[in-house]
């Protein structure tokens, strides 16, 4: 059966609700939240039901009858567990054409309530159609995790600056554009964050300089991907990326998060090698992709009034070269957002099962760059060594054998427990196990080639299987 949703005014007036347990409990608080008046019938009246007790509720200690039912009644409820007395409430609602809701029994209704998400003024109603009420709660879930607490300052800084707007961009569609770029924009952000007067402040700045000059100023959000997993993201990184005109991304982003961006979000491969299989190609205008490029690119689109994500695997400011970006956006005069991300040693370490600190174990975590420079590794050698530390090596794959044998020649333990995480957080993420000593041979009989973590400690012993691990290959020894 299909239920037309609809939102109801009912301030002031008249419902009647009949039980009086936690089921009527429920309802009542929404019908209060909407300033019904209410009168309660029930024999039984629960506690936290007779304390709501007051100008708007009116409590009815005693037995339903068929003609407490008024013709004036806007709305009846049968939140009991008796069928025969809901039976008896519906017929007598339907015989003066008055709606009614009688709980669990979707056959007795004629309006249902659905699950609700309340970012006062925004509200989302979601129905199952009565076929599966504890679905639409659930869903519900799901919805509220992707609206931010503070929606309704959103809501209201709209309704503060109408007249402002309506004013000074005559036409239709000029407001249209003004207002997705203040939902998308800081104005939006310090509204959620419940600063309305900052917000408002942003929102009538923008409003003038784009009355004046007809600019449209666009943004850049420099957004971690996280380790590959796409449920690793952020709500806020979410978020982003169904507002961005522009993603720019990379090899080490996993191309399923690129799933979460608008339809029509234009994507611009920026990596320094060829994108994934399956990955949206490289733009023809694509050659080297080195950082100053990826800069002046990423400033360009700013500079066209788009918001521009940058998506960065990992988090943008742990060897991601984040700092850079946000320097040039911030030189050229562009608002400038920075959502961190898990890093791709939080994740290597978390689904290979490896705590990277651990009581007697590791009291620290290091984490480092196996990158070589000018063909050597330049890394402190000694400091690395300390047994009381985990040491966590980045991009370390290509140099692997030379940064292992140059912990040995610094006093490193040979039988210094190692795990090589490929691909980590992938389904395809595998582990290899082995020591400082043998590591690199482990590794290039495994034949790794995909994006690694290092992790080297005392802890890597303690690697346990976990729902999110995947292949692991060798043992410590």
């Amino acid at each position: 059966m299909f239920y037309l949703p609809l939102y109801h005014r009912l301030q002031g007036a008249p419902c009647l609700v009949v039980g009086g347990g936690t089921t009527a409990l429920r309802k009542l608080r929404w019908l209060l939240r909407a300033e019904a008046r209410v009168t309660l019938v029930a024999p039984q009246v629960h506690a936290e039901v007779r304390a709501l007790a007051g100008d708007l509720l009116d409590i009815v200690e005693r037995e339903f009858a068929p003609g407490m039912v008024r013709g004036d009644h806007v709305l009846v409820i049968s939140a009991t567990n008796n069928s025969t007395v809901n039976k008896t409430v519906h017929d007598a609602a339907r015989a003066l054409n008055v709606a009614v809701n009688c709980v669990d029994q979707p056959e007795l209704c004629t309006v249902i309530f659905p699950a609700i998400i309340d970012r006062l003024p925004i509200l989302v109603a979601v129905s199952s159609m009565g076929a599966a009420p504890t679905l639409a709660r659930v869903v519900r879930g799901w919805i509220e995790t992707r609206l931010p607490p503070g929606l309704g300052g959103v809501a209201e800084l709209a309704q503060r600056l109408r007249g402002a707007v309506k004013t000074a961009l005559p036409t239709v569609e000029a407001r249209k554009r003004f207002w997705e770029r203040v939902f998308a924009g800081a104005a939006a952000e310090q509204a959620i964050a419940g600063d309305l007067q900052a917000a408002e402040r942003s929102a009538r700045q923008q409003l003038a300089a784009e009355t004046a000059a007809g600019a449209q100023r666009g943004r850049v959000s420099l957004v971690g991907a996280g380790p590959g997993d796409p449920e690793l993201i952020t709500l806020k990184a979410l978020r982003l990326l169904q507002e961005a005109d522009v993603i720019l991304y990379d090899k080490l982003s996993n191309e399923k998060i690129l799933d979460y961006a608008r339809r029509d979000a234009e994507l611009v491969y920026v990596g320094k090698q060829g994108p994934k299989p399956g990955m949206p190609p490289t733009r023809p205008d694509n050659r080297s992709n080195q950082q100053g490029d990826i800069n002046k690119l990423l400033v360009g689109y700013a500079q066209q009034g788009l918001h521009v994500v940058r998506l960065k695997g990992g988090d943008p400011f742990i060897y991601g070269r984040g700092g850079e970006e946000l320097e040039a956006a911030v030189e050229a005069g562009l608002e400038v957002m920075v959502v961190p991300g898990i890093t791709a040693a939080m994740g290597a370490a978390s689904y290979a099962g490896i705590p990277l600190t651990y009581r007697n174990l590791s009291q620290s975590v290091r984490f480092i760059t196996g990158h070589r420079i000018e063909n050597t590794v330049n890394l402190d050698w000694p400091e690395l060594n300390r047994t009381d530390q985990t040491l966590v090596i980045y991009m370390g794959l290509v140099g692997l054998r030379q940064i292992m044998q140059q912990l040995l020649n610094h006093g490193g333990e040979a039988q210094r427990p190692v795990a090589i995480v490929e691909n980590a957080t992938y389904s395809d993420q595998r582990v290899v196990l082995g020591t400082v000593e043998n590591i690199a041979d482990r590794v290039d009989a495994a034949r790794v080639q995909g994006p690694s973590v290092a992790i080297v400690g005392a802890v890597v012993s303690l690697a346990q299987p976990t729902l999110s691990s995947s292949q692991t290959v060798g043992g410590p020894g």
